[in-house]
């Protein structure tokens, strides 16, 4: 299995998402179990392009200290929603022959749903821990009600395995439930 965190960045880090201080507090706890338990940490941003003010060397770019990498994870970087835009990040995926994702971040109706879809299509199994994942109110719908429908009705039983927190720290550790 390989965790991968997306879109942490500064940038994006703010109480106007939903549920804020549980979704930071919950990635966390999923870095940290991730890397007690050997589980490498793949880190990808977003970078808006040149001018923006969300790109490679401004300080809305780089990834929240909350969640920060370590020296030695590795980090892609991408500039469309899909983490596989970026083809390095997707080669280094497929020559580590590892099927398993545990996917969390930013932002749950744009990166993150088009990394678990683009994810499924590439035939990986896909984890995404409840209360992982977040974004802001949009003009149909609140931030929470976003979070439910992907959690609820888009991506389980055919996208991804949507699973609890501990769940998902279970998996982490190696225990996964019988099918």
């Amino acid at each position: 299995m390989k965790l991968i965190v997306i879109d942490m960045q500064k940038a994006l880090m703010d109480d106007e998402l939903y549920n804020y201080e549980v979704f930071v507090e919950n990635v966390a706890k999923i870095i940290d179990t991730a890397r007690k338990n050997d589980v490498e940490v793949i880190y990808v941003q977003h970078d808006a392009g040149s001018g923006t003010g969300f790109s490679v060397g401004d300080e809305a770019f780089e990834i929240a200290d909350e969640v920060a990498p370590q020296e030695d994870e590795t980090i892609f970087v991408k500039s469309i929603n899909s983490c596989f835009g970026n083809k390095d990040f997707a080669a280094y995926l497929e020559e580590a022959k590892d099927d398993t994702l545990m996917i969390v971040g930013l932002q749950t109706n744009f990166c993150i749903d088009a990394t678990v879809k683009s994810a499924f299509e590439r035939g990986y199994d896909v984890i995404i821990p409840e209360g992982t994942n977040s974004t802001f109110d949009n003009p149909y719908m609140t931030g929470e009600t976003t979070c439910a429908y992907y959690f609820n009705e888009v991506w389980p039983d055919l996208f991804a395995d949507c699973v609890s927190m501990d769940e998902a720290i279970e998996m982490l550790k190696g225990n996964f439930p019988e099918d």
